[in-house]
């Protein structure tokens, strides 16, 4: 679970440059030259979004590399925060979570960002969040078992000090990501 400021990132859209949608976290758009990315990099961000634990040796067969160019490219790359880390995707049925959830957030007004994150830091299920333009203040992810834990884990969420009101969307199935 998102416990620390990266809820506050913005969602990656559109599809990304891996072999399936999601892969690497970022679209397939070309980047700015403000990023300063080759298209080497790129690649090595591909397979490091298909694959982050194939080996240095691995991925530079994929993209014509020693695998000590590639392990360069990649410190060099994380130094400069392009990679901020490597993760694990975990099966949330799986692991008993079947239900997934959005919901939109409206807080009273002049609600800092910083009052909603130390809202939804005390919830477990929610994954991920971020604040919005529109209406809403807020958009949570969360992950639940069932409908009824979701029904309970909104009413908590909405007994918060700056929540006004709250819109629930229930994920039905997913289809990127």
């Amino acid at each position: 679970m998102l416990r620390d400021q990266r809820a506050y990132d913005a969602p990656p859209t559109g599809r990304t440059t891996g072999g399936r949608p999601g892969a690497a976290g970022f679209p397939t758009l070309a980047p700015t030259s403000a990023a300063g990315l080759d298209a080497t990099d790129l690649l090595l961000l591909r397979h490091l979004g298909e694959d982050a634990r194939a080996s240095f040796a691995q991925i530079g067969a994929e993209v014509s590399l020693s695998a000590s160019a590639v392990k360069r490219r990649i410190d060099r790359l994380r130094a400069r925060g392009v990679v901020r880390g490597f993760t694990v995707v975990l099966d949330p049925a799986l692991l008993g979570w079947g239900t997934e959830a959005f919901v939109e957030i409206y807080c009273r007004e002049r609600t800092p960002p910083e009052e909603i994150l130390s809202s939804l830091r005390q919830f477990p299920e929610v994954v991920a969040a971020w604040t919005v333009t529109g209406d809403s203040d807020a958009v949570i992810h969360l992950l639940v078992t069932d409908m009824h834990h979701l029904e309970n884990v909104i009413e908590r969420i909405r007994k918060e000090p700056g929540v006004q009101r709250s819109r629930s969307l229930v994920a039905l199935s997913r289809l990127i990501g």
